[in-house]
């Protein structure tokens, strides 16, 4: 079967930035807003006796969130494909105006939420028209406790769109520009920072990594200046916004967006911290593999090819292929639904120019569609990319009959099933090693994962964290912002590293996201709860399909330590649950140990 590695928009909005069908849902979008405001303002809790009103209110929001969604996917589409389209930033700057409209209508629904009596409150909630997304309500209601005034809630949201939601968008611009030359032979060409990334951690030539990683250093250096105030006015806006409302702890948001209690996080890398050394050793053993004593940041993803071993390369049909057929082991409707994706051309994988770099993958709820993005490149590490992105297509398409409230799941557990179908991928391949060299090979492609979770992800979580202690006091400098990453990676990597990435804060687009603060933890954390059904689904076998699937659709409606309770029977404020999340890597790490071992002596 022969799949298309360009992605089909034009079933969406025909004509790319020029349609029509586009702008015309933009105006509907606007018309359908000042509805919903009017209707909130007329509302009357008390006397809205049988509810009806709030459900055309409940109604109407779901069609303004889904369509808001379809369009902002489809203007996010076009740009990641094609940083130079000029116009997809003018659209993404007339839908975003959209939002303090919106946003003002909301203020008031949920102010009118919290003027409910308790008593009147829970007869609402236990209505069965509202029973479902009763969680959604109540956590409307809480955040609701701390709203300003509607006036100045709308001058708030007004002003984020040339401040938070502008300075976001100015990192894209930055970006776009970002040329990194790269020598080969006597020919000098300017790759893409997707393009440049790719290679500086894969390619299998340690010259070539090293030379695209100074490379890579000094274009993210150059630019710094511009970035250093990028992320000071980004998060300082956020803080000052906290500040208004009366949050003191910068982590208090992002908890409550993924649902999660600061017990929870605490113990999960307090369990982390205490499992480091085996991580160290498979870093150290990998670097003397490649002839070294310490590893070089940019030789962590690296491939190591032993003996006569030739790596594995997978053509896109070969990795769909491979894909589906694992799939198909663990859940026929996941494999039935990634099939699906790949014949209607929902992924964009082709490697050229002028795009963005790193994969994701964006819903249209409208159309109860996603569409996938990254650039793949022949190697095991781009199968499970796109097995990684698969799982959040299929998490979503669970959930596509449920009410928008119901569907709005955090990113915690929004990484759980991608990582889930990333681990499929992974055993899969180690399965059908059939030389101890391959085997190697293919248990540091997984490993590759645990490494960046646990090591990685943490220095982030560090950095972040530290740059919001001092964010609080003050502007920091370039060069202040630099050596707080420095100091996060070495802490993070208990210095067990021969180079760093002094800049890596300066090239991640996570620090850059406007919606999102602290883009990192619940990728480790969904990391570690994958493990954990991963697990759970071995032991299950073939009964586990429907499990998995029932899991999934409560993502968005109770909190990460209940949905744990009641699908796996774990208690996550403990750190019994992540320990054996770790202790199941620590094997892979021991068998990867026990194989090298006649390779450095």
């Amino acid at each position: 079967m022969t799949y298309s590695l360009i992605w089909d928009l034009d079933s969406i909005f025909p004509g790319g930035s020029h349609s029509v069908e586009l702008e015309q849902r933009l105006t509907q979008l606007k018309e359908q807003s000042a509805s919903y405001h009017q209707l909130i303002e007329q509302w009357t809790p008390e006397n809205d006796a049988d509810y009806q009103k709030l459900q055309e209110i409940l109604a109407l929001h779901e069609k303004i969130s889904d369509g808001f969604s379809q369009c902002g996917s489809f203007i996010n589409a076009l740009s990641s494909a094609d940083t130079k389209d000029k116009k997809a930033k003018i659209l993404a700057g007339d839908l975003f105006s959209q939002l303090p409209a919106i946003q003002l209508a909301e203020t008031i629904f949920t102010k009118k939420l919290t003027e409910i009596s308790d008593e009147h409150w829970q007869a609402l909630i236990s209505l069965p028209v509202f029973d479902s997304i009763a969680f959604r309500l109540g956590e409307i209601r809480r955040d609701g406790m701390q709203l300003l005034s509607e006036q100045e809630e709308n001058i708030i949201n007004t002003l984020s769109l040339d401040g938070l939601n502008a300075w976001s968008s100015h990192y894209d611009t930055i970006v776009a520009s970002i040329l990194i030359p790269f020598k080969e032979g006597d020919q000098t060409t300017l790759l893409s920072a997707g393009q440049a990334f790719n290679r500086m951690m894969s390619d299998p030539n340690p010259e070539v990594r090293e030379a695209l990683f100074i490379a890579w250093e000094k274009a993210w250096s150059d630019k710094a200046p511009l970035l250093a105030d990028t992320l000071n006015h980004l998060d300082g806006f956020r803080l000052s916004d906290y500040k208004l409302h009366g949050v003191t702890d910068f982590l208090e948001k992002p908890l409550n967006y993924n649902r999660m209690q600061k017990e929870t996080l605490d113990v999960m890398w307090a369990t982390i911290q205490k499992n480091k050394q085996p991580f160290i050793d498979f870093l150290t053993r990998k670097a003397q593999l490649f002839g070294k004593d310490k590893m070089d940041w940019q030789d962590q993803d690296a491939p190591i090819i032993l003996g006569d071993l030739k790596e594995k390369s997978y053509s896109f049909d070969e990795a769909a292929a491979f894909i589906l057929e694992n799939f198909e082991k663990f859940s026929p409707a996941m494999a039935t639904f990634a099939k699906g994706a790949f014949e209607k051309s929902w992924i964009e994988a082709e490697d050229r120019p002028d795009k963005r770099p790193g994969g994701y993958c964006t819903e249209l709820p409208e159309t109860k569609e996603s569409r996938i993005f990254m650039t793949f490149g022949n190697s095991i590490n781009e199968v499970a990319t796109l097995a990684h992105e698969l799982g959040h297509a299929f998490h979503s398409s669970v959930m596509w009959d449920l009410p928008a409230l119901d569907r709005e799941y955090a990113m915690n557990v929004a990484e759980t099933a991608s990582t889930f179908a990333e681990l499929i991928v992974a055993d899969a391949t180690l399965k059908k090693a059939e030389t101890p060299e391959e085997k190697i090979n293919l248990l540091d492609i997984k490993m590759q994962n645990a490494i960046a979770m646990f090591m990685n992800i943490h220095s982030r979580f560090i950095f972040e964290n530290n740059f919001y202690e001092a964010r609080q006091n003050g502007l920091l400098s370039e060069d202040e912002i630099t050596e707080l990453m420095l100091e996060a990676q070495k802490e993070s990597y208990q210095d067990s590293l021969g180079t760093y990435h002094p800049h890596f804060w300066a090239s991640k687009l996570h620090f850059f996201i406007d919606d999102v603060p602290f883009y990192n933890f619940p990728y480790t954390f969904g990391y570690l709860f994958s493990m954990g059904i991963y697990a759970y689904a071995n032991q299950q076998g073939s009964g586990f399909e429907g499990q998995y699937i029932a899991l999934l659709r409560d993502t968005a409606s109770m909190t990460s330590e209940d949905l744990a309770k009641k699908h796996l029977d774990v208690d996550l404020t403990k750190p019994d649950f992540w320990q054996a999340g770790i202790d199941q890597v620590i094997k892979d790490v021991n068998e990867f140990l026990e194989l090298t071992e006649d390779y450095i002596k």
